[in-house]
């Protein structure tokens, strides 16, 4: 893989970083935009948001995301390829990018609640720790990201629910995008958090997600692909993205599940990071224009 940070580069982002804060908001103001869809109305968004949460892994390997500058190197190469319309991603990886001219003409979401960190006693009670909708309007972002996961058997679910709603309502007075991942979750015998893959706990989840905040006119979801993906989306009219995950060995498996959701009319992109930035064989160019392909070809 090419790697478009050369240690130039790199070294003026940290001058920058030490000496010119204020240039962080400058490139914002200055970034030049587009419309959210484009002419196929779809939408291929790279997330890179996992450190936010302490979560660092990707496949088999337990500190794949932990050096920042990799992590950057394999943003910039998945940002330059075509059919990648944007980033999804937490504010110090976002002004990183911004001081690196990387999110020009892309569309850019910010990830919001962060505070629920993986494998913490408190992960369902998830605070809102990163971006908020000023901030978002202040940035010049597209929208922002909030993920929901829903335990009826976790107090903390109706914390983050009330936050979640609380977002939405203000994302859209602003007419920003609010795009709510639901993720029906439960702790197994031993005490860890899971994500349900059973179709009825994702329709029931969409069911709370669209309903959150006082409008819904401008809110997304973005959920996983399971099994009966026509009947999770009769749920709902509301734009939907696919999540992507980390498939691990499952890769081919997982793509082709993309592209069969992808017909579904609701269906109208995917969003998707550890299994593009960090596939097994480390080919990010070949594994994204593979996922540009499902999303804009189909």
């Amino acid at each position: 893989m090419r790697l478009p940070l050369s240690d130039s580069r790199f070294r003026d982002l940290l001058e920058t970083r030490a000496r010119h804060p204020e240039r962080v908001a400058e490139r914002a103001r200055e970034r030049r935009r587009r419309p959210v869809l484009g002419p196929k109305g779809t939408l291929f968004l790279v997330a890179a948001d996992h450190p936010a949460r302490g979560v660092l892994k990707a496949g088999d390997r337990p500190l794949a995301m932990a050096d920042r500058r990799v992590m950057l190197e394999r943003a910039l190469v998945a940002l330059e390829q075509p059919g990648v319309d944007g980033l999804l991603g937490s504010p110090d990886l976002i002004d990183d990018l911004l001081l690196l001219d990387a999110l020009e003409e892309k569309i850019v979401l910010g990830t919001m609640n962060r505070g629920g960190l993986a494998g913490a006693t408190w992960e369902l009670d998830d605070r809102f720790t990163a971006y908020d909708a000023e901030s978002i309007e202040t940035a010049g972002l597209e929208g922002g990201k909030m993920l929901l996961r829903i335990d009826l058997a976790d107090r903390g679910t109706l914390h983050t629910i009330e936050s979640c709603a609380a977002a939405v309502t203000s994302l859209a007075r602003r007419r920003l995008l609010a795009v709510l991942e639901v993720l029906p979750a439960f702790r197994d015998d031993s005490g860890i958090l899971r994500i349900s893959k059973e179709p009825d706990d994702l329709i029931r989840g969409i069911g709370v997600g669209s309903a959150l905040g006082a409008s819904s006119a401008y809110t997304w979801l973005k959920i996983p692909v399971v099994d009966g993906m026509d009947r999770v989306m009769a749920a709902t009219t509301l734009p939907t993205l696919l999540l992507g995950g980390d498939p691990g060995a499952r890769a081919a498996e997982v793509f082709a599940g993309w592209r069969r959701a992808l017909s579904i009319p609701q269906v109208r992109g995917l969003v998707a990071g550890r299994a593009l930035l960090f596939p097994p064989d480390g080919d990010v160019v070949r594994t994204v224009s593979e996922a540009a392909e499902i999303v804009h070809g189909r």
